[in-house]
């Protein structure tokens, strides 16, 4: 169905409720404790400052939709936010641009080949086919407002603060260590402008882009921000609307199918959560209407999603019934006649 044709009719959402604060602190905890062992994996060195991280870093937190913080381990510990800035720069672009006209530059389908395929780009005429991979993310950055690139970052950062409820800053040195070696995404971004599929000079917007992935967060961060979109557009933290529940709809459908790359299908069978990884080992995944659960830990699986994290992740949602298509019996059977 047209997605106008829903425009204006009222819709009811039930999303049930986490258990109370203390169970849900108590199995934070017990996820990150049951997998701190869990070594398998390797860190990512495409960038070489990310060859340099300790591998024994972990960190897990949950943020509740009313607000309620859950920390364990390595949670305030700092990292480059990496490719987990698309999905937050994809809301902010179909805040300012609407649903139709980002659809229509970025598109929404799964390329099923690595998140840097240039081949991706080639087999769809020049479409990006979706904003979490690099293609699809350097096209909706270039949709960030401002006359300058500047100003397209300044706009950027702020909206991404706003998603964390503080100031984010640029770690200069991951910057520094990615503008060297991003010779792939700038030739992405000229070729998207070959296509006409990118709105601006190619390499101010990869410069851009680079900057957007190089923002340091943490796993608290991540979680408040993913938390955001669970709550309708409201930091839960800040009381503040960052984008509308429309948006959220629209960039948690996305990332569903779209946010862990070729393992995308995957995770959505085993897990049933949306969620975002970047290659320095972050992930978060979202409840809608519950919250949202982020991990950090940097050894990555083949796909570059980070393996400890996605197993925490996968006991809390197993634990707390946040999987999306998982159901029960609305009353006891009985028998039909």
């Amino acid at each position: 169905m047209d997605p106008a044709v829903l425009t204006g009719i009222t819709q009811s959402v039930s999303t049930g409720t986490l258990p109370g604060w203390e169970r849900v602190d108590e199995l934070v905890r017990e996820a990150h404790r049951r997998h701190t062992d869990e070594r398998s994996g390797t860190v990512a060195d495409y960038i070489p400052v990310l060859a340099e991280v300790d591998p024994e870093l972990f960190g897990l937190a949950l943020i509740e939709s009313d607000g309620g913080l859950h920390d364990a381990g390595d949670a305030l510990h700092s990292f480059s936010i990496q490719s987990i800035s698309k999905m937050f720069v994809y809301a902010l672009a179909i805040q300012e641009h609407g649903h139709e006209r980002v659809r229509e530059i970025v598109g929404v389908n799964n390329t099923g080949l690595p998140f840097n395929s240039v081949m991706a780009i080639e087999l769809n005429g020049g479409h990006p086919m979706n904003p979490m991979v690099n293609a699809g993310a350097i096209a909706t950055t270039a949709l960030m407002p401002g006359a300058t690139s500047v100003e397209r970052w300044e706009r950027l950062r702020d909206g991404l603060s706003a998603f964390a409820g503080r100031s984010l800053g640029l770690d200069g040195v991951v910057y520094a260590s990615e503008a060297e070696s991003n010779d792939r995404n700038r030739a992405i971004g000229r070729l998207l402008r070959s296509y006409g599929r990118l709105e601006g000079e190619p390499d101010e917007v990869v410069d851009v882009y680079t900057r957007q992935c190089a923002l340091s967060v943490t796993a608290h961060d991540l979680a408040v921000m993913g938390a955001t979109l669970a709550d309708g557009g409201v930091n839960p933290v800040t009381g503040a609307r960052v984008v509308s529940a429309d948006v959220c709809r629209d960039t948690l459908a996305v990332v569903a199918s779209t946010g862990l790359y070729e393992r995308s299908g995957e995770w959505l069978f085993e897990i049933g959560l949306p969620a975002k990884s970047g290659v320095s080992g972050g992930i978060v995944a979202v409840a809608p209407g519950k919250g949202a659960v982020a991990g950090f830990s940097p050894r990555l699986d083949h796909a570059g999603n980070s393996v400890r994290s996605q197993l925490a992740i996968g006991h809390l949602s197993r634990s707390l019934g946040l999987n999306l298509f998982a159901s029960a019996p609305a009353a006891p059977e009985t028998t039909r006649s």
